[in-house]
């Protein structure tokens, strides 16, 4: 007999959710959600892995690669499109695979999740590079799509990051570095976009947060890689500024105006009292470390 998946099998205490009351109903769904976060914690030296082992790569010039069929794809997608306008990322250096394309955002695409060989085509269409890394995202761990674009990747010399909810399945197998998110049965029999689905949310958020702040797009804990694109932004990076820096508005107002908003040049020129090109340079010098970058200009 095929062995059920912690994720499809009946939650042993909600068995009669059609009877309850309705705030009954909301609370039990709300409190099983809230385990997804347990979850992800328990997978804190994995995830630790995983952006330690690509912190690196990226850095020298490697892309994140998101890869996924339906709640998992569509939360791969997610997290690639808010590093731009959060990290100042660059778009293309985060692309997303969903199984099915484009229109599987919207609609349920029939069987693209079980096309290996749509996985395969799919990866080989990014000519991937030993600096890429490729998260690899399924709620069951069983999705072909999923598998064949991993073996796919991990031929191709890339970084592969399996994360799933059930241990040992075959995509955890198939990838370098195993993330299990053991978020067990679901509420509501097999809906994965439940407890499974929040707990890869935050292990996608976590994984991207914390690289990016290896990469040094984090000062403290100011996120001073924003592009400000809209007004909110635009006072968003003034308050940074400020906060960073100690200098009032107008000080501050004039440095990004200076150095075409960008937070962490204008910290660099208010620490270190240089112009723009100068703060530029160092951080260029500095591989984006603000702190190495003030300091430099107090070297002999």
């Amino acid at each position: 007999m095929k062995t059920v998946l912690n994720t499809e099998r009946p939650h042993p205490v909600h068995t009669q959710l059609e009877r309850c009351d309705t705030l009954a109903l909301v609370d039990a769904l709300a409190a099983d959600q809230a385990l997804a976060a347990l979850a992800v914690r328990s997978a804190g030296p994995q995830l630790a892995q995983a952006v330690d082992a690509a912190a690196p790569r990226l850095a020298a010039g490697g892309r994140i690669v998101y890869v996924g069929a339906g709640t998992s794809g569509r939360l791969g997608l997610l997290d690639s499109v808010e590093l731009q306008p959060t990290f100042s990322w660059p778009r293309v250096r985060s692309p997303a695979l969903l199984a099915g394309g484009e229109r599987a955002l919207f609609v349920a695409v029939e069987g693209a999740e079980d096309s290996r060989e749509n996985g395969v085509a799919d990866i080989a269409a990014l000519k991937l590079i030993t600096l890429d890394v490729v998260l690899l995202i399924a709620a069951s761990g069983t999705t072909p799509y999923t598998i064949a674009a991993a073996g796919a990747a991990r031929a191709a010399g890339a970084l592969t990051v399996g994360i799933a909810n059930n241990p040992g399945t075959p995509l955890l197998v198939a990838c370098e570095i195993a993330v299990t998110l053991d978020t067990g049965p679901e509420v509501i029999s097999g809906s994965t976009r439940l407890k499974a689905g929040t707990a890869q949310k935050i292990a996608l958020n976590t994984f991207s947060s914390a690289v990016m702040v290896r990469l040094h797009k984090v000062y403290g804990n100011l996120m001073v890689d924003v592009r400000a694109t809209n007004a909110k932004l635009v006072a968003r990076a003034l308050r940074l500024t400020m906060l960073a820096t100690g200098a009032d508005a107008a000080a501050a107002e004039a440095a990004l105006a200076a150095c075409g908003a960008s937070v962490k040049v204008a910290i660099v020129m208010l620490k270190a009292g240089v112009d723009a090109g100068m703060a530029l340079a160092r951080l260029d010098a500095a591989q984006g470390d603000i702190d190495a970058a003030v300091a430099a200009h107090r070297a002999p």
